[in-house]
């Protein structure tokens, strides 16, 4: 009984951890093509973590937290190639990976199943650290020498001969709002950015969000819950947008309805749900994409 007993459980183990322990490149074949190389413009190495980061006294080293310079880059099935390619570019939050957050937030699954004609991109972060810092994106033209090197990438690996760039997407949980605010503010492809999708994010760097919402056309999601550290400035910035006359749409998400998400261009949506709930719990970063203006595969 014993020996059977420990064959059950192992095939448990097993079973319930089969899609974590295949690698990226081959989880999501079913779905599309995954590469995961590694490209010098990713966010690490950075020379402000060569000595890695210190948090709550408790030293995150460099060699395992901010030496990985993986892009996992996802194409779906079904994606028609023209003279412009359309970008999804997500960002982790604390710690947290690309591996890890793939699996937890479904992401991969959602963003197929929004059915939107884009490529999707999720360059490593501060690996499993509590840290917001953006690294090289940080930097000018941060965002935009990522895009052409996976574009780059592309044309090398995956026989791609468009080379331009159409309109990209920024979405982010928790601390990616810093990442997200400096490639808004000098990423170097701000005018191709069609939309900024916060999960519970909004912790920081408003003036930076206020600039590109003031100087562009982009949409903005931003839901937020109550114990996640983001209720008061995203409420803090609701009253400035009432002070300035500037329309949004202010929402609980048991109230929201997709027209909500296509007929506004400032969407503010407060939730029941917990910080790690924020994401796919109810797949809304499905429909928060679907909603979106990007082209869809089928025409839909």
């Amino acid at each position: 009984m014993k020996f059977n007993f420990f064959i059950v459980f192992c095939l448990i183990i097993t079973v319930s951890g089969f899609s974590f322990s295949q690698p990226l490149t081959e989880r999501y074949q079913h779905l599309g093509q995954m590469f995961v190389p590694q490209l010098s413009s990713a966010p690490f190495p950075h020379p402000n973590r060569i000595n890695g980061h210190v948090y709550d006294e408790k030293k995150y080293s460099a060699q395992e937290h901010y030496r990985d310079s993986s892009v996992a880059i996802f194409i779906p099935k079904g994606l028609r190639t023209s003279e412009k390619i359309n970008f999804v570019v997500y960002f982790h939050g604390w710690n947290n990976n690309i591996d890890s957050a793939c699996n937890q937030f479904k992401l991969i699954e959602q963003f197929c199943e929004s059915n939107k004609n884009a490529i999707f991109v999720f360059p490593e972060g501060p690996k499993n650290s509590p840290d917001s810092f953006g690294g090289k994106l940080e930097e000018k033209d941060g965002l935009k020498n990522l895009i052409d090197e996976v574009l780059k990438y592309l044309s090398d690996n995956a026989k791609f001969k468009s080379a331009k760039v159409g309109n990209i997407i920024l979405a982010g949980h928790s601390g990616a709002y810093r990442v997200i605010s400096f490639c808004l503010m000098r990423g170097g492809y701000t005018k191709n950015i069609s939309d900024v999708i916060l999960f519970d994010a909004l912790y920081g760097q408003t003036e930076k969000y206020v600039h590109w919402i003031e100087n562009f056309n982009g949409r903005l999601i931003n839901i937020y819950t109550d114990n996640g550290g983001t209720k008061y400035e995203t409420e803090n910035l609701m009253q400035d947008f009432d002070a300035w006359n500037i329309p949004y749409c202010s929402t609980e998400e048991n109230k929201l309805k997709l027209k909500d998400l296509t007929d506004n261009r400032l969407i503010f949506i407060h939730t029941d749900l917990t910080h790690n709930e924020v994401i796919s719990v109810r797949k809304q970063f499905r429909d928060y994409l679907k909603t979106s203006t990007l082209t869809s595969i089928n025409n839909e």
